[in-house]
């Protein structure tokens, strides 16, 4: 794999502006970090859910609460239809809450990605018909571009309420309304704001109407406090790694505070013990790595319902099974995936020793390869080799299903609706962001579009684009390396997509060298000084996890080493200290 894995520059973000406008509370570390995302004022830093823009902005929503009024009075049958990923299980768990608590008659349906495929087709809407009779169906995370799915529901008699935040295409469905920022028309201003916190947005609408309609004291239901639900939206937001502009993070801080005050629901307690991690001391990243792939699991190796179920549950008990059959399921994704990047890597390094360099835009596909596992893979390729990458597996003999992966500069979606237009025969259906897509193509014309693929990404890129970067919030001083700052930058978070947490770089000398569980690193590390010489008096514990073997066997006791690390807060037993992970390490002495 030497030939072809990327190895990333380490270089030093520029913020936009060298002073903000921060008052005495913001330690100059924390404003300068902020500097570098883009936050120049204190205001922009204020996260309580007061300054949220109001649901009316966004396009339809009068129509969706209409809709959802009329269905609660005339107490209609309603049928949920999620997505198969975490925000469609958070989004699905959240809209079923709500509407049972306001007195709803409801139920879901999530399409199984085997079986169905992606979003409100009309396979879904027959087996929503057959099992359930709704009278009005509202999708949730999906059916932006659900045209025949509508089109017969609407032809059957049900009426639709499309609530999503996917990129739409040149038409859209003729659903009764449809609730997503990103279609045209659209003033609410957070158009990346995920599935559940459109949905979010749909419930808080309608439980204004609702008041104002005095339907709460006329049928004695206890008026819902949304904000309980908040705890849904910030796994959900997370887990879709969707951009944290400042109503995303306002939304995930505020279901932090929630989670930590132990103000959430059954299944997300028995999620976080059966991770073993502790409520109280939630973070974002535990969302994203822990809880997150879990749930993610169900939809990747069987069925999302489980996922939300667990959500749903209220019974702890019945909460902790469910959770302990995400983790297995989780264990059997982690065990098949391994299995795929290992024959993955060699493709590539077939690819990279047949045409002298790797395609730019990179794609791979084997016979034996598992649906609900080629998104990660294609992740896993994409950071690899820093190009975008589609990873294909087999639907059958006719179709492949694939799951595309793109890096800064190339929006995916954009690309391969392009190759459409221009070839509308090598793409059978395709969606998705700018990062990332899904699509289905004909089996016989796989060839032909990874050429289209490849030339299409050479056409939008330029060579410096294919170069990796870790960009970092420059070096510490001496004083910096605390427990106290770590727990600093930990607190200040939530951080994520397009507002990374912290990352610094420096030189330092490694004292003390061991591998734990194989594949990772412990070192003991000190800062060396302007001079050259190590700084005796600090010493730093740091893991750098996932270690490739030739690494492993050249770093030794008493190199100086550059590094890219964050400051992190190490838990043990119930003590807490300071402890680096680096991320990126090169050996200069």
């Amino acid at each position: 794999m030497k030939q072809a894995r990327i190895l990333p520059q380490i270089r030093q973000r520029k913020p936009c502006k060298l002073h903000g406008n921060f008052d005495h509370s913001v330690s100059p570390l924390l404003q300068r970090i902020y500097l570098n995302r883009g936050i120049t004022q204190q205001a922009e830093l204020n996260k309580e859910l007061s300054q949220l823009p109001a649901p009316e902005l966004f396009k339809h929503m009068d129509k969706a609460v209409a809709l959802l009024v009329h269905a609660l009075t005339q107490q209609q049958p309603i049928t949920i239809i999620g997505d198969f990923d975490a925000d469609g299980a958070t989004s699905t768990a959240l809209a079923v809450h709500a509407l049972r608590a306001m007195g709803a008659q409801v139920n879901f349906l999530v399409p199984n990605r085997f079986e169905y495929g992606y979003g409100l087709t009309p396979e879904i809407v027959e087996e929503a018909i057959r099992l359930q009779q709704p009278q009005l169906i509202i999708t949730v995370d999906n059916g932006i571009s659900s045209h025949a799915g509508v089109a017969l529901a609407r032809e059957r008699g049900v009426r639709v309420l499309i609530t999503d935040h996917h990129l739409p295409g040149k038409t859209l469905p003729d659903a009764d309304a449809m609730v997503n920022p990103n279609q045209p028309g659209c003033e609410f201003p957070g158009k990346h704001i995920a599935g559940v916190g459109v949905i979010f947005y749909v419930m808080s609408a309608l439980r204004k109407q609702l008041r104002a309609e005095a339907y709460f004291a006329q049928y004695n239901i206890a008026e819902p406090n949304l904000a309980d639900y908040l705890d849904l939206v910030a796994l959900g937001t997370v887990a879709d790694v969707v951009s944290l502009d400042r109503i995303n993070r306002t939304l995930v801080h505020q279901g932090l505070l929630r989670l930590r005050a132990g103000r959430t629901r059954p299944g997300i307690v028995a999620l976080t013990d059966v991770a073993k991690r502790s409520l109280s001391r939630i973070t974002s990243a535990d969302l994203g790595f822990a809880l997150a792939p879990r749930l993610n699991a169900a939809g990747r190796m069987d069925d999302m319902s489980t996922g939300i179920q667990c959500l749903i549950n209220p019974h702890i008990n019945q909460a902790r099974y469910l959770a302990a059959e995400l983790d297995n399921l989780n264990r059997n994704r982690k065990s098949v995936e391994q299995s795929m990047q290992q024959e993955a890597l060699q493709l590539v390094e077939q690819l990279h020793l047949e045409e002298s360099g790797l395609p730019w835009g990179l794609c791979v596909f084997d016979e034996n390869w598992h649906q609900g596992v080629v998104g990660l893979l294609a992740s896993r390729l994409k950071d690899r080799y820093h190009r975008p990458v589609i990873a294909f597996a087999p639907v059958d003999e006719h179709i492949v299903k694939g799951s595309a992966r793109s890096i800064e500069g190339l929006h995916i979606r954009d690309a391969l609706e392009a190759i459409a237009t221009r070839q509308p025969h090598l793409i059978d259906k395709f969606g998705g962001h700018a990062m990332a897509a899904g699509l289905n193509v004909p089996r016989h014309h796989l060839g032909a579009f990874m050429s289209a693929f490849d030339l299409q990404v050479r056409a939008l890129l330029d060579e410096t684009s294919l170069q990796a970067t870790l960009q970092t919030d420059g070096t510490l001083d001496a004083h910096d390396f605390s427990l106290p700052v770590a727990k600093q930058l930990r607190d200040s978070e939530p951080w994520g997509q397009h507002f990374p947490a912290p990352l610094f770089e420096g030189e330092f000398r490694i004292l003390y060298k061991r591998i734990v569980g194989e594949q990772h690193l412990r070192l003991v590390l000190s800062p060396v000084g302007a001079n050259g010489d190590p700084s005796l008096q600090t010493k730093i514990d740091a893991m750098m996890f996932f270690v490739n073997n030739e690494l492993k066997e050249q770093i030794r006791e008493d190199n100086c080493v550059h590094t890219a690390y964050r400051l992190d807060v190490n838990e043990y037993r119930g003590e807490e200290s300071l402890q680096m992970t680096i991320e990126h390490l090169e050996i200069t002495a």
